[in-house]
């Protein structure tokens, strides 16, 4: 099976290291970008699967590189950073960041979400799903409104997913956070809520699918 590539955008050279290191050590092929344009060049030279991307980088700092990665690709990004703002972590999922992971930090922890990360990327690859007026092609990572293509993000999308799978069930903010973030993942409930604002607004007519459980979550369902 073909090594799944790793970028990872890190100045601090031993910081950079350490991560490359444990990531070799669990079977991935490692690429390495000291400051943002060498990460830009590379991603778009190289092609990896998955991103680990600090935020506060020279020449161009990591939130520009998120923009310009979204720009081509929905491959998975691990966001770094040494501040621990709630602001700043909502912007970046704002930008299209799939992780959100504030230093320190354990390397063993990081390793494990981007293993989920690539689990899920990989999961039903093969299936399509329609359900209203809204298709999901597992294998383009990929979903349409009646033919029409949506612009998700990978987390957007993975949450349509996780709600699709799980339609007509009453969801809590906790049950969606673990499921499509992890349960290790740090952060609150108003990212779940943040998501679900952005989803409804992309799909458009279909948004009213994702209907608000009063005290609970969120429940998918399609009325008649």
């Amino acid at each position: 099976m073909k090594r799944k590539k790793v970028l990872i955008v890190e100045d601090e050279e031993r910081m950079r290291i350490l991560i490359g290191d444990y990531l070799k050590s669990e079977g991935f092929e490692v690429i390495e970008a000291a400051d943002g344009a060498e990460g830009i060049e590379k991603f778009s030279a190289q092609k990896p699967d998955i991103v680990v991307l600090d935020i506060m980088l020279p020449e161009i700092d990591g939130w520009t590189v998120c923009r310009k990665i979204r720009e081509e690709s929905d491959a998975p990004i691990v966001m770094l950073t040494a501040r621990s703002e709630e602001s700043d972590e909502l912007f970046g999922f704002e930008l299209g960041a799939d992780e959100y992971i504030t230093k320190p930090f354990s390397p063993k922890i990081l390793v494990a979400r981007i293993k989920a990360l690539m689990s899920r990327a990989i999961e039903d690859e093969n299936q399509v799903m329609e359900v209203g007026c809204i298709s999901i092609d597992a294998a383009g990572h990929t979903a349409s409104i009646e033919g029409k293509r949506v612009d998700l993000t990978p987390k957007e999308y993975e949450l349509l997913l996780y709600m699709l799978k799980n339609r007509e069930i009453a969801l809590s903010r906790e049950q969606i956070l673990d499921a499509v973030w992890g349960f290790d993942y740090y952060g609150d409930y108003r990212t779940v809520d943040t998501h679900i604002k952005r989803l409804r607004t992309k799909l458009e007519n279909c948004g009213d699918y994702i209907q608000t459980v009063r005290g609970l979550g969120y429940k998918f369902g399609v009325k008649s």
